[in-house]
């Protein structure tokens, strides 16, 4: 198995959308909840290779030509809410009608595009740039979340960031440990699922 690191480009926004869907479940595929499986990537993954002040990179196994992992963020997150707010969110709303959806999980991202939440002010205290970081199941537990995460970090250091933080989904366990191994931990005023790492 030969796995490599590379910036992400728009043309890997399918790959992180397929990926974002097989990990939305607590780390784990959410695709029997969906009939729209591409809504989980529009809200937290495609965006990050679209919009300004964003950023993304890719764990990418060679010997299949296959995109695996990701993380993605943003260097101003104010930034990225308000033209989100202004050009990428009311687009998808207008697709996505939360009326004509059967599935809870479709219905509730179909809402989400119409009042998509913006993070706390201590968030921003902490740092202007958050990220989202997720690997197929079967290429977890070998060291490659680690050297995604201190890719990110290399790259927000070089553009002047101190911090970065994220967001996590209380249920899953697996991934808490992982951000407390890395050196994550809660700040001022950060909410229970809300975790920031300072830079060295």
């Amino acid at each position: 198995m030969s796995l490599t690191i590379r910036r992400a480009t728009e043309a890997d926004a399918p790959a992180l959308s397929r990926i974002c869907l097989l990990t939305a479940d607590a780390g784990k595929s959410a695709q029997s909840f969906h009939d729209h499986g591409e809504l989980p990537g529009l809200v937290y993954a495609v965006p990050y290779v679209k919009l300004p002040t964003t950023w993304a990179f890719v764990l990418v196994d060679e010997s299949k030509d296959l995109v695996v992992g990701y993380v993605v963020g943003s260097k101003d997150t104010r930034a990225y809410e308000q033209y989100a707010g202004d050009r990428w969110w009311p687009v998808q709303a207008e697709q996505y009608s939360p009326t004509a959806m059967v599935r809870d999980e479709d219905k509730k991202y179909a809402n989400l595009l119409r009042k998509m939440h913006t993070a706390p002010d201590a968030n921003i205290a902490f740092s202007p740039a958050h990220l989202h970081i997720n690997i197929l199941e079967d290429y977890q537990g070998q060291g490659w979340g680690r050297k995604l995460i201190q890719t990110a970090v290399d790259y927000l250091k070089e553009e002047g960031i101190e911090a970065v933080w994220l967001g996590m989904d209380s249920r899953n366990t697996n991934a808490r440990k992982f951000y407390t191994r890395l050196g994550f931990a809660g700040f001022t005023g950060s909410g229970p699922n809300d975790v920031g790492l300072r830079f060295q």
